[in-house]
């Protein structure tokens, strides 16, 4: 395994299911499948799983007692660190960040807040909202005042200045599909899957290319423009590449980034992603959420309709979870 040098807890359901959507499949004459990383376990499961297995044994291997992370009020990474660190018996401290603006009550109280505060973490909030070196500055700050009291904080911070530890995640995530793909014996026309923070997009693109995969990756905005993703990603992928002594070139032209549907901006609602979820919801049962999986199965949708895609061609999504921000958008459900 490309990252057994690592320390890691279990904390991750795995394999994960790679399952055919059969009633899409039929419906857009393709076949569609998906990586069901909604399915990880731990608090509703999602990709965070994957990356705080790596974020907290490299804690674990520092003593830290006390994690400390940042995200938006619907942070799926808040909400999963904190259930990781009680998993783990561990000590844990979120920022929750004005970044969307949204006066619903359902936004603010339900869904993944409701959670966190379930689960008794202790919560600071960060009044600006696209920060994101400021957000982590205030938890390095943070972090200095548990020292002084005779803590020892681990921060998994946001911005790319932040450790590459969550990528190795979906490196080994990379290895996992690829077994799978080999098993049924398909070769995918592509991945789709949404681009954010970026742990998820390098992690997998790096560890399919160190695999000798040469499969195209695209990433579906969720956060900034299709430039300055690709330059996060990149810069990203050499972090991890770096950290694990991989000598690989990954040329920016194979970062594959597509901001088309980000509009009118992160954790916005649009038409698309709308229609996405409903969709997928009323066809195949599975639960997509508006800020991350909904809009990148709009694009693969798109992707299908615009495209010279048959019944011989295979397309691969990958799930990342965050179904419980769901209950924050009652108007998915308006008549």
């Amino acid at each position: 395994m490309l990252t057994s040098a690592f320390p890691t807890v279990d904390l991750c359901h795995k394999p994960t299911p790679l399952e055919r959507l059969d009633n899409l499949s039929g419906d857009f004459q393709t076949n569609i499948w998906i990586k069901r990383d909604d399915c990880t376990g731990l608090a509703f499961g999602g990709n965070k799983t994957r990356q705080l297995e790596y974020y907290i044994g490299h804690a674990k291997s520092l003593g830290a007692d006390t994690l400390l992370t940042t995200g938006a009020i619907q942070s799926n990474q808040v909400r999963m660190t904190v259930a990781a660190a009680r998993k783990m018996d561990m000590e844990v401290e979120v920022q929750l960040e004005h970044r969307v603006d949204r006066d619903q009550v359902e936004y603010h109280e339900s869904g993944n807040p409701f959670l966190v505060k379930l689960m008794g973490a202790k919560i600071h909030y960060y009044s600006a909202g696209e920060d994101e070196d400021g957000a982590d500055q205030v938890l390095f700050e943070r972090a200095e005042v548990l020292k002084s009291e005779g803590r020892k904080p681990y921060v998994i911070a946001l911005s790319n200045a932040g450790s590459p530890y969550g990528a190795l995640g979906y490196v080994e995530a990379a290895e996992e599909i690829l077994q799978q793909l080999k098993t049924i014996k398909i070769i995918p026309a592509r991945f789709i899957l949404p681009t954010g923070s970026a742990s998820t997009h390098a992690g997998l693109l790096l560890g399919l290319r160190a695999s000798g995969c040469n499969i195209p990756v695209d990433g579906i905005c969720v956060r900034r423009d299709r430039q300055r993703q690709q330059q996060r990603v990149l810069i990203k992928i050499q972090s991890a590449a770096k950290l694990m002594n991989c000598e690989i070139d990954i040329r920016l032209d194979d970062i594959l980034c597509d901001d088309r549907f980000l509009a009118p901006g992160y954790g916005i609602l649009n038409a698309p992603a709308l229609a996405a979820i409903k969709l997928m919801a009323k066809r195949e049962g599975i639960l997509l959420d508006p800020t991350y999986s909904g809009k990148a199965f709009a694009a693969l949708i798109d992707c299908i309709e615009n495209g010279n895609y048959g019944m011989e061609d295979h397309l691969v999504f990958l799930h990342t979870g965050g179904t419980p921000s769901l209950f924050g958008y009652p108007e998915l459900v308006a008549e």
